[in-house]
């Protein structure tokens, strides 16, 4: 399967882009992305990168932006802007899985509202794209398939109260290593739900992995990133990757969220 095959199944279709003025030269909805927010500063600034991407791909979206929690403005306030100004929004949860953010918090927030609200980002190809290009970054020859089938990679996540986002951690896993050719790829997290960094990284070398790359399946930096980061060193990995950040293929990915919520919310209110 490639990136772009229109036939892919579920969450691995590509959409086609949709234009920044929907038909009859009405504005585009907004493409309200929803971040959960964080006390670290780092974690706005990463937001406010990737909106830049965003824009960067497909110039003239227009973008807003809210956190669920830490950061402003939050969700209500900018709904309300919204509804006030009559302006049309379709939200796109900046979350990679379908945990208790997605599935509580997010609807939560925007009860009432009509606001059609698009998936998760996770699973997608762009996401095992946006992994490889932190690797490389890092230092790792993703190009020789000799290194790739050397190489052990711990994906580590903040993990979740929930064993079903969980599951589609290690499926995500499953299909990195499949379509990758890794020596073997381990799920780690970063929170108190096991298995840990140092249990994943004693996981690869005893499968025999040459070199361990650790890679954070965190899309920007805070407590977690830096956690992972530490226990990747204290585990003697040979190198780790900095977060998702405001990778290209995030920007794409949000993109295709926000076509495939609009498309779907067009036909319902034809059907």
């Amino acid at each position: 399967m490639t990136i772009g095959d229109p036939t892919a199944p579920g969450p691995y279709r590509a959409y086609r882009p949709v234009r920044s003025l929907a038909p009859g030269g009405r504005p585009a909805p907004v493409l309200l992305l929803i971040a959960h927010g964080s006390r670290d500063p780092r974690h706005a600034a990463t937001v406010e990168a990737l909106v830049g991407q965003v824009r960067g791909v497909r110039p003239g979206t227009p973008v807003a932006t809210a956190y669920l929690d830490h950061c402003a403005p939050r969700i209500p306030q900018v709904v309300q802007r919204l509804a006030d100004s009559g302006t049309a929004a379709v939200a796109v949860p900046l979350l990679l899985g379908n945990a208790y953010h997605a599935r509580t918090d997010i609807p939560g927030a925007l009860r009432g509202t009509g606001l059609p609200v698009a998936t998760v980002l996770g699973p997608s190809p762009l996401l095992l794209a946006a992994l490889d290009r932190r690797l490389a970054e890092a230092g790792l020859d993703l190009r020789s398939p000799a290194v790739r089938g050397r190489t052990g990679v711990v994906l580590a996540s903040a993990g979740s109260s929930d064993p079903a986002a969980n599951a589609a951690t290690r499926e995500v896993a499953a299909e990195w290593q499949r379509t990758r050719g890794w020596a073997a790829v381990e799920v780690a997290h970063a929170s108190a739900v096991p298995p840990h960094v140092p249990e994943a990284v004693a996981a690869l070398r005893g499968a025999g992995a040459e070199r361990i790359a650790v890679a954070p399946y965190l899309i920007a930096p805070g407590l977690l990133p830096d956690r992972i980061a530490s226990a990747a060193a204290a585990a003697g990995a040979d190198l780790a990757a900095p977060v998702l950040g405001a990778a290209p293929e995030l920007a794409r990915l949000l993109l295709a969220r926000y076509d495939a919520a609009r498309a779907a919310a067009t036909t319902a209110l034809t059907a």
